[in-house]
């Protein structure tokens, strides 16, 4: 394990703070449970906001990355996020990536069953994905905090199942709770662009140690009627309007190569919107392809060679045909 990287929950601590500080501004409710958890709720009983969506895309990246609103409308399109790192594979797959299942019977919730996929620093204490072996990483402290895109608080036995993976008290973990079809959860979800490519590059079989900074973009849509909407037009997003810049190093050949194969341009099922596909798959994401999964646009920047590649392009026709009434 590498000793010396930055903590990822250390860094994400006065993120945190500051969210919590400034709950009203931001339209969400904070709870603190009588074991001394902390409940966010960022858009399920409460209105949240996209400055809360931005507060919340930087804590999911352990601090080690910065999620602004462009300053101009572009592309036919008033809002878009801009995302950027200089440690974009810790930010992005040890901390923001959704990848830590959790899951819950309903003999164990003693109602309805549960299921989430767990983001943000807090993954990097637990590591129970086989990606942190990978990385070479593993995180140490005395807090936490997860993301959760869900429409309820988990429930006790999950609670109790991340607590322990943590190696954490009560008081030491925060819980942010973000529906996808809410201001906070449709921004921090497009706040996901850069790992959505790093995510991508890794499955190319990339090697990681050799991304060195990573910037990126892509349009904000409004919020969608439902949650199967909002995921649909946030992952159009990425797919048809994400844009994103690496700059790598090792050999040449290989960044070229990544540049060509990275954009969703090369997934069979490119060109159709997210919702569609998913409905003709019958609502089983391993039924589509993995190649869709990844930024419209792309430049890979060589250190060493000095040579940048381009591949890929944005499809806003068809954004602006899926969110905008005439």
């Amino acid at each position: 394990m590498n000793t010396d990287a930055p903590s990822v929950n250390g860094l994400a601590a006065p993120l945190l703070a500051q969210l919590v500080a400034q709950a009203d501004r931001l339209r969400i409710a904070v709870t603190r449970e009588a074991s001394g958890l902390t409940l966010i709720d960022a858009g399920i009983a409460v209105p949240g906001s996209i400055a809360a969506g931005l507060q919340i895309g930087a804590l999911c990246m352990g601090g080690l990355g910065e999620v602004r609103l462009a300053g101009l409308p572009r592309e036919g399109w008033p809002t878009w996020l801009q995302v950027r790192s200089s440690q974009p594979v810790l930010a992005c797959l040890a901390s923001q990536y959704a990848g830590w299942s959790l899951a819950a019977s309903k003999e164990e919730t003693g109602g309805r069953k549960f299921f989430a996929l767990g983001s943000g620093p807090a993954r990097a204490l637990a590591c129970k994905e086989p990606l942190f072996e990978e990385l070479a990483y593993r995180d140490r402290a005395d807090s936490g905090v997860l993301v959760l895109e869900v429409d309820r608080p988990p429930p006790p036995v999950v609670i109790d199942k991340v607590l322990r993976d943590c190696a954490l008290q009560p008081a030491g973990l925060a819980i942010v709770l973000t529906p996808t079809a809410s201001l906070a959860g449709t921004t921090q979800v497009v706040a996901r662009v850069l790992e959505v490519a790093l995510h991508r590059a890794h499955g190319l079989g990339f090697p990681l140690h050799h991304i060195l900074e990573g910037s990126a973009c892509a349009p904000l849509p409004a919020v969608g009627a439902d949650g199967l909407q909002a995921m649909a037009r946030t992952n159009d997003a990425i797919l048809y309007g994400g844009q994103v810049h690496l700059t790598v190093g090792g050999e040449a050949d290989a960044a070229r190569e990544l540049a060509l194969k990275l954009p969703s341009a090369n997934s069979r099922d490119h060109g159709r919107s997210f919702g569609a596909l998913f409905e003709a798959a019958g609502y089983d994401f391993y039924q589509l392809d993995g190649a869709l999964f990844a930024p419209a646009e792309v430049w890979v920047s060589h250190v060493g060679s000095g040579q940048t590649w381009h591949a890929g392009g944005l499809h806003m026709g068809l954004l602006r045909e899926l969110w905008q009434q005439a």
